[in-house]
C-alpha cells in the first residue's frame, strides 16, 4: 500500500467473518475497501474472471511507474497499447497474485 501511496484509515478483524477489512485513502480521500477472507476461492482466470476483474490506476507516465515499481523489486508485465484509445498500460500481481492495472492518462 505504501508502495502505491495509499494510507491505512482503519482496519476492523470482523469475528463472525473471520476476515478483516481495510480502508484506504489517497491523498487523504477515501476511495477503496479491501476485505480478506481465510480461504477464498481461487481465481478463474486472469484477468477475465467473474466479479472483480482488477484495479486499475491513472497514471501520467507510465514508464515512471514501472521504474518506480521495480525500485520496489515489483516486475510489470510487458506494455500493452488499448486498441481503442492508443493508450499504454501494464500489469503487476498484488500479494495475493490479483492483477493491479497502471494505464497511461
Amino acid at each position: 500500500m505504501e508502495i502505491l501511496g495509499l494510507q491505512i484509515i482503519q482496519e476492523i478483524y470482523r469475528k463472525e467473518r473471520e476476515s478483516f477489512k481495510l480502508d484506504l485513502a489517497l491523498d487523504g480521500k477515501y476511495i477503496i475497501e479491501l476485505f480478506s477472507f481465510p480461504n477464498p476461492p481461487k481465481r478463474s482466470s486472469r484477468p477475465e474472471a467473474c466479479g472483480l476483474r482488477h484495479l486499475a490506476f491513472s497514471v501520467s507516465d507510465l514508464d515512471e511507474c514501472i521504474s518506480y515499481l521495480k525500485s520496489h523489486q515489483i516486475e510489470a508485465e510487458p506494455i500493452r497499447v488499448d486498441e481503442h484509445t492508443g493508450k499504454r498500460f501494464t500489469f503487476i500481481a498484488d500479494p495475493d497474485d490479483l492483477p493491479i492495472e497502471f494505464y497511461e492518462a
